[in-house]
């Protein structure tokens, strides 16, 4: 317990570094002016070309809108009947690879699982670029520039912290905020001074830019047609980089029941997460395990597991193949290499695009064990 105390410890006073150094570089360009300062944003440089990956990307396209959804889903080519995917509420410990079928690692998917949302957009904006950077690709959705049509993806929750006029109660990082300003709070006369922000990682090519944001929702613990409507759709746009594929929302809430499950459920995931690091059982190169929780065709949320295969360098980040099984409406999802998978507060790897029988992420960064 003490070792495992002294290294939460460690990790938030690393995290405190970061929002400070964050602070410091954006007051001195002057960025962003509030009183307080989150994230250590992305510097986005331009991929080389060579080292990049560009296939398909499957964000799900529904001209018709939800109704379609379904459709699509029994009508799907690349995986049809959806065999190697796992329906959240009948996993099981037997779905694990055979040498991994460990209870720590089922409670570490499940975890991921409950933090796994339905990203919906229904506006494309106007800045999207014509092309992936440094090739003649078509960026994704770029001839539909304007157009109300909806697309969905996935993302995950992390970084939940509850607040109380402005100051941070339970979690690691202060408000810009003094009251609630969700929607209902800002419509009231006398907004909340307690809530919950909690961040969640999409790709940018499903939510691209401050715009994008303004139109999208997030729909939470959508595990069987039968779940309870669960809608999140006040944001902060926080930052994006076309170039590795991510985006990151500031969402917020002040529905105490909804708060409080978040923080329960992401302390767990912290829990896990930890054992699962420090276990050598869980040999990074050995077993190549990877898993992704998504909502393909934009339906229920579901478990894919399987194997990384080629570990890309660029500059100073990463980049997966994985044999992992997606479908359209995978996009932004979590891909977890265990050992790999960033670090317990965050994960920066998701769920890019498809090419040649292979999947791939965005680019992110891999967290180093501690000695």
């Amino acid at each position: 317990m003490a070792s495992k105390n002294a290294r939460r410890k460690k990790w938030n006073s690393d995290l405190g570094k970061i929002a400070s150094k964050s602070a410091i570089l954006q007051k001195k360009s002057g960025i962003i002016k509030k009183k307080y300062y989150k994230f250590f944003l992305h510097k986005s440089r331009v991929v080389n070309s060579s080292y990049n990956i560009i296939g398909d990307h499957e964000a799900q396209e529904a001209e018709g809108g939800e109704v379609d959804l379904h459709q699509f889903y029994n009508d799907c080519k690349k995986n049809p009947g959806h065999i190697q995917f796992i329906p959240v509420e009948k996993f099981t410990l037997k779905h694990l690879p055979e040498g991994l079928q460990d209870p720590c690692l089922y409670k570490l998917i499940k975890a991921s699982a409950d933090m796994t949302v339905r990203v919906s957009v229904t506006m494309t904006s106007p800045d999207r670029p014509q092309f992936w950077a440094g090739t003649t690709q078509p960026y994704p959705f770029c001839n539909l520039k304007n157009e109300p049509q909806l697309r969905t993806g996935s993302g995950r929750i992390w970084n939940v912290n509850k607040m109380k006029d402005g100051e941070v109660q339970d979690g690691y990082y202060h408000s810009s905020y003094t009251k609630c300003w969700c929607q209902k709070c800002q419509d009231s006369d006398c907004p909340s001074n307690v809530w919950w922000e909690f961040s969640v990682h999409t790709a940018c090519h499903v939510v691209f830019d401050v715009t994008e944001a303004s139109h999208t929702k997030l729909r939470l613990f959508f595990d069987s047609d039968a779940s309870p409507l669960v809608i999140v759709d006040k944001f902060e746009f926080l930052y994006s980089s076309k170039d590795y594929d991510i985006c990151a929302l500031n969402c917020v809430t002040c529905d105490k029941a909804l708060g409080e499950k978040l923080m329960k459920i992401y302390k767990c995931h912290l829990d896990i997460w930890e054992e699962i690091l420090f276990n050598p059982s869980y040999s990074r190169d050995k077993h190549k395990m990877a898993f992704i929780v998504s909502h393909p065709h934009g339906c229920p949320k579901q478990i894919s597991i399987g194997q990384w295969k080629d570990k890309i360098l660029i500059h100073d980040r990463t980049k997966f193949t994985y044999s992992t099984t997606t479908c359209p409406g995978s996009s932004g999802a979590t891909v977890h290499c265990v050992g790999y998978s960033g670090t317990a507060w965050r994960s920066e790897f998701v769920h890019s695009g498809t090419k040649s029988g292979l999947n791939y992420s965005g680019v992110g960064q891999v967290f180093s064990k501690s000695k």
